[in-house]
């Protein structure tokens, strides 16, 4: 009988993730539930002395200030050359190791550490694996106020419904850079690659939460334990 809770398998997976952290990396700090365990962890390390001269970038506000409350140096992309490795969670994950980000409203950030990563570890528990992305949650996408309506509309047009995303108090939630989230429900995605690139050609869209070829390693936390699936695996996997 399968008795690890989701919050356990989020730990385990982090838990493996973590171990790939060396002294004097530079990491990116991913934002979410999941990456939360690994920022946690990777601040017991630095204390324990495991770890030294590490430095993090954090990929949201929110990260940043989980960082600074447990005692793990800070940096920004502008100030480091590269990141040698990102830990980070998804809200989906197909079996070419294409993500849907953005769940937390942190998808331009995320994704900005992501392609400066030399190496991008994707921690999730089993429920978030999809033979298809968009199968099990919506994409997001970060827009800007002016002609939301209007790219909603745009995004309809191709199929599914675009919900703006509303806070709990019933206003408009905004990402730390001030900006609106379309939450898109479009059903399975053929080829996520390829819309990917429409996406990134509409002006009025700031940023998508498809990241295709930006995952190096993905670790699974299920009822037998983790599972670490790299690139070199996609073609030969399913779930």
């Amino acid at each position: 009988m399968n008795t690890t809770s989701t919050e356990t398998r989020k730990a385990m997976a982090a838990a493996a993730a973590v171990a790939l952290v060396q002294p004097g990396m530079v990491i990116g700090l991913g934002f979410g539930s999941t990456a939360a365990y690994a920022t946690r962890m990777i601040a017991e390390r630095l204390h324990r002395g495991d770890l030294n001269d590490i430095i993090g970038v954090p990929c949201a506000e929110g990260t940043a200030q989980l960082a600074r409350e447990l005692g793990i140096p800070l940096t920004t992309l502008d100030e480091v050359a590269a990141v040698d490795l990102t830990i980070d969670g998804a809200d989906e994950v197909d079996p070419r190791l294409s993500l849907i980000k953005g769940g937390g409203g942190a998808l331009l950030r995320e994704k900005m550490v992501a392609q400066a990563s030399r190496r991008v570890a994707i921690i999730v528990d089993d429920s978030k694996l999809s033979p298809a992305l968009g199968t099990r949650f919506a994409l997001p996408l970060e827009v800007v106020d002016f002609g939301w309506r209007a790219t909603a509309r745009w995004l309809e047009a191709k199929g599914g419904t675009v919900q703006l995303r509303l806070r709990a108090d019933g206003q408009p939630f905004r990402t730390d850079q001030g900006n609106l989230i379309l939450d898109w429900a479009c059903g399975p995605l053929n080829d996520p690659a390829a819309l990917a690139d429409q996406l990134s050609a509409r002006a009025g869209i700031v940023e998508h939460g498809l990241f295709i070829g930006l995952a190096t390693d993905l670790f699974v936390a299920g009822p037998d334990g983790v599972q670490h699936v790299t690139t070199s695996d996609c073609g030969t996997i399913s779930w």
